[in-house]
C-alpha cells in the first residue's frame, strides 16, 4: 500500500482520538432519523456533548431510545434533546446556543414525497436550512456540515458523477437540495461562515424506517423479503445507484466539521462507495444475505413502470473527498448489507 493510502486511511482514526482527547460540542438536527441517530451514537461513543434537535415527521423517539441503550450511562448524559421544528427560527437559534459544529442533517427526504408535496418540501428544506443557516452563522459555530443530495446531477448523464458537473433537477427534491448548496455558497462568500455539503448516495443502514409510503428501497425490500411479501421493482430493473452504508456517511460528517485546511472548507463533496449496483443485483443480494441470516423465502420480484422523477444510473467519484478530507469508505455495499440484515431481522 502506498504512503498516501496509508494516510488516507489512517486520517478517521487519527480525528477520532483527538475528539476522545478534546470533547466539543455539536449539534445534530434530525437526530431521531436514520442518519442523525447513527451520527448521536457514534459522537456518544466519542465522549462528545450533542445537542439534538427533531420534530418527529420522519423520525424516531424508539431511535432515540435504541442509542441510549448502546452507549454508556455517562455517555448518554452528555445528550441533550430539544423537540421542534427547524421551520421555527426562535428553536433553530436556541439549539446553536454554544455550539461548536452543526451537523445539519434534519429535511423532508424522498423524490416521490416532493413531487406529491412541493410545497411542505420547499417550506421544511429551504426555508428550515435558511433558518439554520442564519442561526449557526449568528452563534458563531466553527463549522456546518450539511446533507446535500446525489439528486443534484439530475439529467446530467457522465458517469462517475464529478462534484463540478450537474444537470437540471428531476424533481421538487432535487431543487431544495440544490438550493441548499447555493444558500451554502452565498454565506460563505458573504460572511465567511464555514460549510460543507455532502451529497449522499443511497445511505442505507441500521434503523432506516422501511415503513410508509417514501420507505427507500433496501430498508422496504428488506422488510418485505422478511415478511414473505411482494416486493417491486421500478421499471426493469437495471437502474443502478450507489449503494452507501451508513458508517461511511457518519466518517464523513465528522472529516468534514473539523477540516482545517483552507481547501477542504466550503466546498461540496460526494459521499458514497464509487461503485454501481443495479437493482435486480440489490435484490439478489438481499434475498441471499436474508438466507445466511436464516430467513428464506420463495418471493418473485414484481416489475412494475418506471418512477417519475427517477435517474437511470447512479455512481460517485469520491476522489475529491479522499484527497481533502481523507475520506475513505470503510464498508462497500456487501459489508454493509451484512451490518444492516442481521439488525432488521433482530428487530423485525
Amino acid at each position: 500500500m502506498a504512503v498516501c493510502e496509508e494516510l488516507v486511511m489512517n486520517r478517521y482514526q487519527q480525528v477520532k482520538e483527538e475528539l476522545r482527547q478534546q470533547s466539543r460540542t455539536w449539534l445534530v438536527t434530525g437526530v431521531a432519523g436514520f442518519i442523525g441517530s447513527n451520527l448521536l451514537e457514534n459522537l456518544l461513543r466519542l465522549d462528545q456533548r450533542v445537542i439534538g434537535l427533531d420534530n418527529f415527521a420522519t423520525g424516531h423517539r424508539r431511535n432515540l431510545e435504541e442509542v441510549r441503550g448502546l452507549v454508556e450511562p455517562q455517555q448518554w448524559e452528555r445528550f441533550t434533546f430539544i423537540e421542534g421544528d427547524i421551520c421555527d427560527s426562535d428553536i433553530c437559534k436556541r439549539a446553536c446556543e454554544g455550539v461548536d459544529h452543526v451537523l445539519h442533517q434534519a429535511a423532508l427526504g424522498s423524490v416521490p414525497r416532493s413531487l406529491a408535496d412541493p410545497i411542505t418540501s420547499n417550506s421544511t428544506n429551504i426555508s428550515g436550512f435558511l433558518n439554520m443557516l442564519v442561526a449557526a452563522r449568528d452563534a458563531k459555530v466553527k463549522s456546518f456540515t450539511y446533507a446535500a443530495s446525489s439528486s443534484t446531477y439530475g439529467d446530467h448523464p457522465a458517469l462517475p458523477k464529478v462534484e463540478a458537473n450537474i444537470g437540471k433537477p428531476l424533481s421538487p427534491y432535487a431543487v431544495t437540495k440544490y438550493v441548499n448548496e447555493l444558500y451554502a455558497d452565498v454565506f460563505s462568500r458573504s460572511y465567511g461562515f464555514t460549510t460543507i455539503g455532502l451529497r449522499y448516495f443511497n445511505v442505507f443502514g441500521r434503523r432506516q424506517d422501511p415503513n410508509g409510503a417514501y420507505a427507500a428501497v433496501i430498508p422496504k425490500w428488506t422488510s418485505s423479503l422478511i415478511a414473505g411479501e411482494s416486493v417491486f421493482i421500478n421499471g426493469d430493473g437495471e437502474t443502478s445507484r450507489d449503494f452507501c452504508y451508513v458508517a461511511n456517511a457518519v466518517q464523513a460528517n465528522i472529516l468534514a466539521s473539523v477540516a482545517t485546511d483552507p481547501k477542504a472548507r466550503n466546498q461540496v463533496y460526494n459521499v458514497a462507495v464509487g461503485d454501481r449496483t443495479t437493482l435486480n443485483q440489490l435484490y439478489g443480494l438481499l434475498r441471499d444475505g436474508l438466507i445466511a441470516e436464516g430467513v428464506s423465502n420463495e418471493v418473485q420480484p414484481t416489475y412494475r413502470d418506471f418512477r417519475a422523477g427517477d435517474v437511470r444510473h447512479s455512481q460517485a467519484d469520491v476522489s475529491k473527498a479522499r484527497r481533502l478530507l481523507g475520506y475513505e469508505p470503510s464498508h462497500t455495499l456487501k459489508q454493509g448489507l451484512d451490518e444492516a440484515l442481521s439488525w432488521y431481522v433482530a428487530n423485525r
